[in-house]
């Protein structure tokens, strides 16, 4: 409706021409501002350059993101192949992630929160689903307690024998570790350093047999629990 009739109709008394218009545009100008996209919800696009935190989680300006569906090793972990070569499979995925995104522009879709307040999302480079490239080169899982939709990549890149599931990893010597099974007789509890903090593992526990100690890391091996926790390490959660 032109504005002349809607004033007329909301003032119906006379009311001087200039009066009418000054309180127009004072009813203008009080109505709020449009929204021109959603503020840190779900279905925002984020992109720009990433600065990698590790193999699954990346910092775009001031969004920490978690990859969804996806899995990578702790940065501080190492694996072991079935020839029993140890090696820095935690360290290699972060380097491996840092190579590919070096000078590119990444684009993410926000689809959510996880636990840790970081926001979940599905990331393309250069037109390439980032989860899908990680699992197909053997660096990532499928997370599969919360997504299947990367179980194929998993799978070709496990008939293939890449990374995590290679006999022999191919991977820079830098990745090699220098990791022992065994401490000394009476001392088998295994003082591990992740980002989880300093966590002390003993025999039969949940994580105790896939943990290896690297002594080069700080590192270590504890006679019992007490020991262990005088030093500053703790027991894992849950």
């Amino acid at each position: 409706m032109p504005l002349r009739p809607f004033l007329r109709r909301a003032f119906p008394h006379r009311v001087p021409a200039c009066r009418l218009w000054a309180l127009g545009l004072a009813a203008i100008l009080a109505l709020p501002a449009p929204l021109t996209g959603p503020v840190d919800a779900a279905g925002r696009v984020i992109v720009g350059p990433a600065r990698v935190i590790d193999g699954d989680t990346i910092q775009i300006g001031a969004t920490h993101i978690r990859l969804i569906g996806i899995d990578t090793p702790e940065a501080a972990e190492t694996c072991k192949s079935p020839s029993g070569v140890v090696w820095r499979c935690g360290s290699y995925a972060t380097h491996w992630l840092r190579q590919r995104l070096q000078g590119l522009r990444v684009e993410c879709l926000d689809e959510g929160r996880d636990r840790y307040a970081r926001t979940l999302a599905h990331c393309r480079v250069d037109g390439r689903d980032l989860g899908a490239d990680l699992t197909r080169a053997g660096v990532a899982r499928a997370y599969r307690r919360y997504s299947t939709e990367y179980v194929p990549a998993e799978e070709a890149a496990r008939r293939a024998g890449l990374g995590l599931w290679a006999d022999r990893p191919q991977v820079p010597a830098q990745f090699l570790a220098r990791a022992v099974d065994a401490g000394p007789k009476d001392c088998q509890i295994k003082g591990n350093i992740s980002k989880n903090g300093m966590i002390y593992h003993v025999p039969g526990s949940r994580s105790y047999n896939r943990t290896r100690i690297d002594t080069s890391r700080g590192e270590r091996w504890f006679c019992s629990e007490g020991e262990a926790r005088t030093a500053g390490w703790r027991a894992p959660r849950g």
